[in-house]
């Protein structure tokens, strides 16, 4: 068995124990990552069906109960041949093991583990579960010092087949209640019985009754006293001595009426005003049960009398008729006297024969079979053939059998069983159902591993995705049924709402949109407008965003994230407006030449002033915005070639020195200006020829279709040639103001 997985979950670790009728193993459960113990069924036993099917169901019923002072059942299986029970695992001892290292045991110590059995017992009974192999191998002991009892139910397992195992039924018999010693229906104060000789033997290190076989064991328990636990132990107090010596009556009506009542003596027999307390006295009532003991008869000595007397001697030789008469009468009365008592004796030896007879064997009768019957009348019919319906009756769901009918029995129809036996009942009850547990705010994964354990498949168990600003990413937000609400496990579907952690939304570009604007925007995505900061700007107009922070346009951001923007409050002080001039002819006098003119500036490069279609000399100005480490470059096409690029730098510019340049009708076509796009491919920006620098209409398609394309190289005969990046750059207008 070790390194073997049962049921494909647990996998056993160790051997740590075992008895006469299982075994017992330390194991991992893969799926709750815990500790188990698991009790496997011998395997002679695996083909007794009644012991299987007994084993079973008494471990389903034990299962029912949750205390702190018992063994938790989780799980009853069964893999091939291998039937197990997986029961909660203790680190510790067993209280067997705790008695042969250190009994007689300190009197408090014993008192408070027999009042933790009795607490567990009173729970037990509550819930009709008797537990009917109460010992010290039974009862474990924790390294906390917490007792749990265990086996809950698994002895009344034992069949015929179990008397010859060594150790179990042996040790039992030491513990037997002289109820159950007769074979007859035990109930809760058989476990105080049981209990009152463990209190025993914890404070005096032996049992109270011993023999050489089961049986005589057990007649023991029906005939005899035991001797007091103070003659062996003179440190147990009085108080103490009582509890046990009324467990322990052989008439059940004089033993504590619930283990409730035993549990509160325990509490209170060490008080200092109870712990010298007289010795409990009982009624000194015939018992039908117990050993008669009867006098012994005594022959008369010779020569007296039955009147005690001695004879008085006759000094006459002669004898009368009378008094011969009276010699015969004497002489036949001792005889007649010796065979009546002798007779007497018979009889009553007969009787205890009989009477002894009468407890030990029982006779046999026929179970009936009262499947399908309603427990009101199943009851009837078995205790009309002399049987005992048990208390512990099992009470569950059925397909297809109404609540209330029986739909099994503990006994076959037909088995031949003692009378008086007991036969317990499976009726049909309303469909179980299940109250959802609480997995909100568990990681997804633990949530189905809760789940799981409640009897749930992964299947029936759905996931929906939703975000959430309190909840982290991979948590469960709600559940579908609620908390505490009941559900069927076998149709339920079960939908688990998980976070997606914080939700994000695309941050909005909010460059060249006025402050109003970009506020909206920003509310309009879950944002909170910030700090609002003013700055100077050669690109972005006056009153409109030059810049948002810290989130650029396109990342991703949470509502509610505040976002602070810059304002632009137009050029800054050291800008220059200048308007450059320059001549222009046609190519030919008097015919019409297309003038188109580009340029840049601290604004950005590439600019389009416009094209102008003239016929004669004309003088045409640009608006530049020059910066002190920015120049100016104007480029000239006509006629859709490229025909010079003029530098305009700031100090010239504001010096007032910078020459107008004229372009002649006949001046050749130069390199085009590198960055300068292909005429016609800019922006439109065609001058009205009746306006100064002003653009003109958009002309007709394929009026420009001569011009050449983009322009490669920048003339720079005039101030520095060289031309860097600013900031990204905005349209103007042809007058140059923004």
């Amino acid at each position: 068995m070790i390194g073997h997985q049962l049921g494909g979950r647990y996998e056993v670790i160790e051997r740590v124990g075992g008895g006469g009728m299982a075994l017992v193993y330390k194991a991992q459960d893969l799926l709750l990552n815990r500790n188990v113990a698991i009790k496997v069924l011998r395997q002679q036993f695996v083909h007794d069906e009644e012991f299987i099917r007994r084993f079973r169901r008494e471990a389903q019923s034990a299962a029912s109960l949750s205390h702190p002072n018992v063994v938790s059942i989780y799980d009853v299986g069964q893999e091939d041949d291998v039937h197990y029970i997986v029961m909660e695992y203790v680190e510790g001892k067993n209280l067997n093991e705790i008695i042969k290292e250190r009994a007689p045991l300190q009197v408090d110590e014993a008192v408070r583990i027999a009042s933790q059995i009795a607490d567990a017992l009173d729970h037990a009974h509550h819930n009709q579960i008797i537990h009917r192999d109460i010992k010290p191998h039974n009862i474990l002991i924790g390294r906390n010092g917490r007792v749990k009892v265990t086996d809950f139910g698994i002895a009344r397992a034992v069949t015929s087949t179990t008397i010859t195992q060594t150790g179990s039924v042996v040790g039992s018999v030491h513990y037997f209640s002289p109820e159950h010693a007769k074979g007859i229906v035990t109930g809760e104060k058989s476990d105080l019985y049981s209990l009152g000789i463990v209190l025993y033997q914890m404070l005096t290190g032996q049992l109270p009754f011993l023999g050489e076989s089961p049986i005589s064991v057990a007649l023991k328990h029906l005939q005899e006293e035991f001797d007091e636990p103070r003659k062996f132990n003179p440190l147990i107090p009085q108080s103490v001595e009582n509890v046990i010596l009324k467990s322990m009556r052989k008439n059940p009506q004089e033993r504590y009426q619930s283990a409730k009542e035993m549990q509160n003596d325990l509490e209170t027999c060490l008080l200092p005003e109870r712990r010298n307390e007289s010795k409990v006295d009982f009624p000194d009532e015939d018992d039908i049960d117990q050993t008669r003991v009867m006098p012994a008869i005594k022959p008369e000595p010779r020569g007296v009398m039955s009147t005690g007397t001695l004879p008085v001697m006759d000094t006459d030789v002669g004898v009368t008729a009378a008094d011969e008469g009276k010699s015969k009468t004497k002489k036949w009365k001792k005889p007649t006297l010796i065979i009546s008592m002798t007779i007497l004796l018979l009889i009553a030896m007969v009787a205890v024969v009989w009477y002894v007879r009468g407890m030990l064997v029982v006779p046999e009768v026929k179970v009936p079979n009262v499947v399908n019957q309603t427990e009101e009348k199943a009851r009837q019919m078995l205790e009309e053939a002399g049987l005992v319906v048990s208390n512990e009756v099992i009470r569950e769901y059925m397909e297809n059998v109404e609540p209330g009918i029986v739909f099994d029995q503990s006994r076959d129809e037909g088995d031949v069983v003692k009378k008086g036996s007991e036969v317990q009942l499976s009726v049909g009850a309303e469909k179980t159902m299940v109250k959802m547990i609480d997995v909100k705010s568990d990681p997804y994964a633990d949530a189905v591993k809760k789940l799981t354990a409640l009897g749930l498949k992964e299947d029936q168990i759905k996931r929906k995705e939703e975000f959430s600003n309190e909840i982290p990413s991979g948590s469960v937000i709600s559940q579908t049924p609620g908390v505490n609400e009941e559900f069927d496990p076998e149709t339920v579907e079960i939908e688990l709402t998980v976070s997606k952690g914080t939700e994000t939304v695309k941050m909005p570009d909010l460059k060249n949109h006025t402050r109003s604007e970009a506020e909206q925007m920003l509310k309009e995505k879950g944002l909170v407008l910030g700090q609002v900061q003013e700055e100077s700007s050669y690109t972005v107009d006056e009153g409109k965003v030059t810049q948002q922070w810290p989130v650029e346009a396109g990342a991703e951001v949470s509502p509610g994230d505040k976002i602070t923007i810059f304002i632009s409050t137009g050029y800054p002080p050291e800008a220059l407006q200048y308007p450059f001039n320059i001549n222009v002819s046609p190519k030919e006098a008097n015919k019409n030449s297309k003038i188109r003119i580009t340029y840049e500036d601290a604004r950005g490069k590439n600019q389009e002033w416009g094209t102008r279609t003239i016929n004669s000399a004309q003088t045409l100005t640009i608006p530049l915005v020059l910066a002190p480490n920015e120049n100016g470059a104007v480029s000239v096409y006509r006629d859709g070639k490229f025909l010079d690029t003029y530098v305009v730098s700031y100090s010239e510019a504001k010096n007032g020195t910078v020459n107008v340049p004229s372009i002649d009708p006949e001046q050749d076509t130069q390199a085009p200006p590198a960055n300068n796009p292909e005429p016609g491919n800019g922006d439109n920006g065609n001058v009205d020829p009746g306006g100064e620098g002003e653009p003109e209409s958009t002309p007709a398609d394929g009026e420009e279709d001569d011009e050449e394309g983009d322009t490669s190289a920048m003339k720079t005969d005039k101030g520095p040639g060289k031309h860097k990046e600013d900031k990204k750059k905005g349209v103007i207008n042809a007058s140059g103001r923004p």
